[in-house]
């Protein structure tokens, strides 16, 4: 997995979870992954060091990838959601009760 899709896999991580996070790891979340704020800006901006910023970035990380282990809500959605594309355009009607079987079983 390339930087790129690791990023954005773990703000689609942020989006299902964020809830579950401490206003101080939504703010330090926020910054780096959203705003763009390099970890040097983040620790001025917090009036802590870049070392507190970087810890509590991968802490955080760590927890959304744990929360999804646990609860696994971000995959349920990618797998309703394929399975709610196929419904849409499906025309055989024995192929659409076998997709909604499907979608019974994700829950």
């Amino acid at each position: 997995m390339n930087i790129l899709d690791q990023a954005i896999e773990i703000m689609e991580l942020y989006d299902v979870y964020q809830d579950l996070l401490t206003e101080k790891q939504k703010a330090y979340f926020e910054a780096y992954y959203y705003n763009d704020y390099s970890l040097t800006e983040i620790a001025e901006n917090m009036s802590v060091s870049r070392n507190a910023v970087h810890d509590q970035l991968k802490r955080t990380v760590k927890k959304l990838y744990h929360f999804e282990e646990k609860l696994a809500v971000r995959s349920k959605n990618k797998q309703r959601n394929k399975i709610i594309e196929k419904l849409a355009t499906e025309k055989d009607i024995k192929k659409v009760i076998s997709l909604v079987e499907e979608l019974k079983k994700v829950e």
